[in-house]
């Protein structure tokens, strides 16, 4: 709307088609530009996102599960039921095993790596916070953080843009959210549990409850985080996340009556 107004000031003041037609071009390029900005679809940019996407998260979850010195059994099935989950054709399973296998080398350096990462899927919305929750995902896999693996979470989080604070928080949070994962029978601090799957105190309104649990279902939703440029595969995971935090909320709900 804002470059009609524009072109027809233009137009009226000064009396110049063509002016007014150059002011209406420029205002329709910062408006797109502005847009791809926020995480809109760009749909020369979200093929090379995709394909970063999964290279970055298979190198660095290689470069994690060897951060404390050996790559546990766990961590191998982990990743194994990662890759499982995505339903990964042959030839990008062995792509993401081969970056797996680069990530675990003594020599890794993941900085250019996070370099390229940024360059591409920076400047949208959730890319970099989904990445950091496999990441995490992946480091309670053996039901515990070592000490060394949270150093590299916490180098990569502030790579990424993500505040210690909000590090903090999401750890917090998907220590939560696994109590309420597919198969987790609930235990007697359930509730508990469900606040913190949430990253709420359990003396949050009820109106800043509601708006936390949109904004996190808004983060996971399908359709924008493709729309974002993440790989179709991975949005199942983003997926499953999401149902986690539905199923805290909906106890929450529960037993506060709403």
């Amino acid at each position: 709307m804002l470059k009609y107004l524009l072109s027809l000031f233009v137009l009226l003041v000064f009396k110049t088609p063509l002016l007014a037609l150059l002011v209406f071009v420029l205002a329709l390029v910062f408006e797109r530009n502005n847009k791809l900005g926020r995480g809109a679809v760009n749909p020369l940019s979200s093929p090379k996102r995709r394909a970063v996407f999964l290279k970055s998260t298979f190198l660095l979850m290689g470069k994690l599960a060897k951060a404390d010195g050996k790559v546990s059994v766990e961590e191998i099935q982990h990743s194994e039921h990662v890759f499982n989950t995505l339903g990964l054709t042959s030839k990008n399973r062995e792509d993401a095993i081969e970056y797996f296998k680069q990530g675990v080398a003594s020599d890794f350096d993941m900085q250019p790596v996070l370099d390229e990462f940024m360059q591409v899927c920076g400047r949208t919305r959730n890319l970099p916070l989904a990445l950091l929750e496999f990441l995490v995902t992946l480091a309670f896999a053996d039901g515990r953080l070592h000490e060394k693996e949270k150093q590299v979470l916490v180098e990569i989080a502030e790579r990424i843009g993500i505040s210690r604070i909000d590090f903090e928080n999401l750890l917090s949070m998907i220590q939560g959210q696994h109590a309420f994962a597919s198969g987790q029978v609930p235990t007697k601090n359930a509730l508990q549990e469900a606040y913190k799957a949430l990253g709420v105190s359990e003396s949050v309104s009820d109106q800043d409850l509601k708006r936390t649990y949109r904004k996190l279902m808004s983060q996971h939703h399908p359709d924008k985080l493709m729309g974002q440029g993440m790989p179709e595969a991975m949005v199942k995971v983003a997926t499953e996340k999401a149902k986690e935090i539905q199923k805290a909320y909906e106890l929450i709900k529960t037993h506060r009556q709403l």
